[in-house]
C-alpha cells in the first residue's frame, strides 16, 4: 500500500477507525509527522485533537537505546531492567532526564500555543503516527497516555514492519495498521511525498482543530443537497453498499445536471491525485462527482480483493442506487484500472440506468462476457506506451455493442504521468460526459 502523502494516509486510517467513533475518543498525534495524519483522523471522527509530546530517555553512552521516556505532567516510564543491566548511575540518568524535560516543555508550549493539554481521564485515546520503524517512541507514548488516565489506548498508524506490529499489538488495547509489508526498510518509502513536517505546520493544524470541526467531518446521514439552492455542495458521505459502509466525497457545483461516480481500482483510492484532477475538470464543467472507494482499507491490503470484480461491481451498483435516490439527473461512471471493469460490469447489470462510462487505463477485459450487455456509451482511454493494456482495450472495443470509442494518448504510459497526458484524459472525459449525460438531463 502506497500513500500519496500524510493527508492521504490520515483519510485512509480514519476509515479503519470509524468503529471507535461512538466511544467519543480523543486523537493524539505524535510530532511532528504524526500530527498531519492525526488531524484528518480527528476530523473524520469528529473528535478533539491534541499532541502527545514524549521524549525518549537514551542511555548516555548508547543514545539509541532507551531506558525510559517522559511525558507531560511529570509522567516517567522507566525500564528498571535496562537500568540494572546497563549499570547506569543515577546522576547520569538524572542529567539525561533534565535535558529531555526542558526540550519536552519547549515543544509542548510551542505546539499548543498556550492551550491546555486535553484531559484523558477515563477516555479512549487514539495515538497516531505517520508510521512505525522500531516502535519504541510509539510504545512510550502509549504508556504515557495510559499514565495520564486514559481508559483505553489505541495505537493507529498507516504502515509498520511486521515484527514491530506484533510487539505493539501485544502492548496496546487495540493496534490498527493499514499495511505491514515484509520488505520494510523505512517509513518514507511507503509515501510518494514524505517531506519533513515543520513545527509551524504542527502549530497550524492543532490551532485549526481547536477552532472546531472542518470539512473532513462526515456529513449527517440522509439526502445530500443537489445544489438546487444556488450553492456548491462539498461533503463527505457514508454509503451503505452491499452490506459494507463506504466513504465518499461528493462535489456538486451549483446547477449541476448530472453526477459522475468514480470507481477506484487497484492501488487507487478516492484521494488519488490523478482521479481528483479529472474530477476537478468535470466540476469546472458543471458536472457533479462522487469519488469513493470500493474496498475498505483492511480489504485493500489483500491484493486478491482488487481483482474481485463481481464484488466491486455489486458495491458500485448498490451505491448507484443510493445516489440515484438522492441526487437529480443522470449518472455516469469513470473507472480506472480494475475499477473500470467494475464500472462496465455494473453498467451491464439488469435495470442499470447509466448515462455514460469512461475508462482510464482500465481493464475492461475483466468484465468478460458481460461486455456485450453494456448499453451506456463507453469511452476507452489508453496510453500509447501501455501496449498490453492497449491490446486488452482493443479487444474490449470489439466486444462492446454500445456506442464505443477508443482514444489513445500518444506517448503516455499506464499512469499518464507524462507532461500533458493527464490533462488530455481530463479533457476527453469531460467532453464525453457533457455530450452523453447533459443532453439527457
Amino acid at each position: 500500500m502506497l500513500f500519496t502523502d500524510r493527508a492521504d494516509a490520515g483519510h485512509r486510517l480514519a476509515e479503519a477507525l470509524q468503529h471507535l467513533r461512538g466511544e467519543e475518543p480523543i486523537v493524539l498525534g505524535l510530532p511532528r509527522g504524526g500530527v498531519p495524519v492525526a488531524f484528518h483522523v480527528a476530523r473524520a471522527l469528529q473528535a478533539p485533537l491534541d499532541v502527545i509530546v514524549v521524549r525518549k530517555l537514551g542511555v548516555p553512552y548508547q543514545r539509541e537505546l532507551g531506558f525510559g521516556a517522559i511525558g507531560e505532567g511529570g509522567v516517567r516510564v522507566i525500564s528498571d531492567d535496562i537500568v540494572r543491566r546497563g549499570r547506569l548511575e543515577q546522576a547520569d540518568l538524572a542529567a539525561v532526564e533534565h535535558a529531555e524535560a526542558a526540550e519536552l516543555a519547549r515543544q509542548a508550549e510551542r505546539f499548543r500555543a498556550g492551550r491546555p493539554r486535553l484531559d484523558l481521564s477515563g477516555r479512549t485515546a487514539i495515538v497516531v503516527d505517520d508510521g512505525i520503524a522500531t516502535g519504541a517512541t510509539a510504545a512510550a507514548a502509549c504508556e504515557v497516555v495510559r499514565a495520564h488516565g486514559a481508559a483505553r489506548v489505541v495505537l493507529a498508524v498507516p504502515v509498520a514492519p511486521p515484527d514491530a506490529a506484533e510487539r505493539l499489538r501485544a502492548s496496546t488495547d487495540e493496534f490498527v495498521c493499514l499495511s505491514t509489508p515484509f520488505a520494510f526498510s523505512a517509513v518514507g518509502e511507503w509515501y510518494r511525498d514524505f517531506s519533513q513536517t515543520p513545527d509551524d505546520e504542527v502549530v497550524s493544524l492543532l490551532a485549526q482543530a481547536a477552532a472546531g470541526p472542518g470539512p473532513d467531518a462526515p456529513a449527517p446521514s440522509g439526502a445530500p443537497s443537489d445544489g438546487a439552492d444556488g450553492s456548491d455542495v462539498q461533503e463527505e458521505l457514508a454509503i451503505d453498499a452491499a452490506g459494507v459502509r463506504l466513504t465518499g466525497d461528493l462535489t456538486v457545483p451549483a446547477g449541476a445536471r448530472a453526477v459522475v461516480m468514480f470507481a477506484h481500482g487497484s492501488g487507487s483510492s478516492r484521494h488519488s491525485p490523478r482521479n481528483r484532477r479529472v474530477a476537478t475538470a468535470l466540476n469546472q464543467a458543471g458536472l457533479g462527482t462522487l469519488l469513493f472507494d470500493l474496498l475498505t482499507p483492511a480489504e485493500e491490503a489483500n491484493r486478491a480483493n482488487v481483482f474481485d470484480i463481481e464484488t466491486l461491481a455489486d458495491r458500485l451498483t448498490d451505491a448507484t442506487g443510493w445516489l440515484g435516490g438522492r441526487a437529480a439527473g443522470p449518472i455516469g461512471y469513470f473507472g480506472a484500472s480494475t475499477g473500470a471493469a467494475a464500472a462496465l460490469r455494473a453498467a451491464a447489470s439488469p435495470g442499470a440506468d447509466i448515462g455514460a462510462v469512461v475508462s482510464r487505463g482500465g481493464r475492461p477485459d475483466l468484465a468478460g462476457p458481460l461486455l456485450p450487455g453494456v448499453q451506456a456509451p463507453t469511452l476507452l482511454i489508453v496510453g500509447g506506451n501501455d501496449p498490453q493494456v492497449l491490446d486488452l482495450n482493443r479487444e474490449a472495443e470489439a466486444a462492446l455493442r454500445c456506442e464505443t470509442r477508443l482514444e489513445i494518448v500518444p506517448g503516455a504510459t499506464h499512469l499518464f504521468e507524462e507532461h500533458g497526458a493527464l490533462q488530455q484524459v481530463a479533457d476527453l472525459a469531460r467532453d464525453w460526459f457533457l455530450s452523453h449525460l447533459v443532453t439527457q438531463a
